[in-house]
């Protein structure tokens, strides 16, 4: 693993074709609201090289004029996104991809990702859908225009309907990882499998950080709460993709190796009430939290 963030220690992780990824990226969506690269601007000031944004997102443009006006060269940056439920199928897959590679201006990307498994609740041919897509996807990783290839939001049986005769392993999935909703069985999926977690939302939502224990833990440590939310998913070897508007927040969240937490409080996270979930569920109409 390296350093590449000085004092911060934020390491890479190998995935399973080889690739280095940064341990920890900054989430894009709504990174834009007010219709800049400002925030963006302001997390390659805070030390970012990696991140993740998604069509759906609207913030691709963004990111690349950010990444432009930082006059740092492209190849210090990983830039991952996803194409949206609207754009799977593989015809559909490569003009989303032409779609994206514009947007970023770029002529490569790092990672790209399924953003979900089904285009639409109750959809009964997802299994076709997604191997199409994932073909389209295999034969733009093969041809060399992206890095690695994975999913978002895949659960279980989704990852087994790839893998029964995919060319080109899943080398992430990215889903909703935090305390009080850690997705266990996918986790452990995973690790059997070599594929490599990442969390969106991983600081959980204010019912998370208002948490007695996240806020316990936090005075244990003498960190904010949502640095024990972070650290609860680096220490277990999973990516998170935080988001901030405040750049001392930005930097604050990339500062994960000044403490460790002890297996025991790793373990109790691991076990809190489901508390700060979304409501999104791949095979169901999103719940009303």
């Amino acid at each position: 693993m390296k350093n590449i963030y000085g004092s911060n220690k934020i390491e890479h992780y190998v995935l399973n074709n080889g690739v280095e990824i940064p341990a920890v990226a900054f989430g894009t969506y709504k990174a834009a609201d007010g219709k800049s690269a400002d925030v963006i601007r302001a997390a390659i000031g805070a030390g970012y090289r990696y991140f993740d944004t998604a069509s759906f997102y609207g913030t691709e443009t963004y990111l690349a004029e950010a990444i432009r006006e930082s006059g740092i060269p492209r190849r210090e940056f990983f830039i991952a996104s996803k194409l949206w439920k609207d754009e799977m199928g593989y015809e559909n897959v490569k003009s989303a991809f032409e779609r994206t590679l514009n947007n970023l201006r770029t002529d490569y990307l790092d990672l790209y990702l399924i953003h979900w498994p089904l285009p639409e609740p109750g959809y009964k041919e997802w299994r076709q859908l997604d191997k199409e897509t994932w073909r389209a996807m295999e034969e733009l990783y093969e041809a060399g225009k992206i890095r690695a290839i994975g999913l978002s939001n895949f659960l279980p049986h989704h990852i087994e309907n790839i893998l029964k005769d995919c060319r080109v392993r899943p080398a992430v999935d990215q889903i909703e990882y935090h305390p009080g909703y850690s997705q266990e069985a996918v986790v452990n999926y995973c690790r059997e499998r070599g594929i490599l977690v990442q969390a969106w939302s991983p600081i959980g939502r204010s019912r998370v950080l208002d948490e007695p224990l996240v806020k316990e833990l936090a005075a244990k440590y003498d960190v904010s709460p949502a640095q024990i939310c972070l650290k609860f998913a680096v220490q277990r070897n999973i990516i998170p993709l935080p988001k901030s508007s405040s750049e001392d927040r930005m930097r604050e969240n990339l500062d994960l190796y000044s403490f460790e937490l002890e297996q025991d409080d790793i373990w109790r996270l691991s076990t809190m009430p489901q508390t700060g979930w979304s409501g999104e569920h791949p095979d169901r109409a999103r719940a009303v939290i």
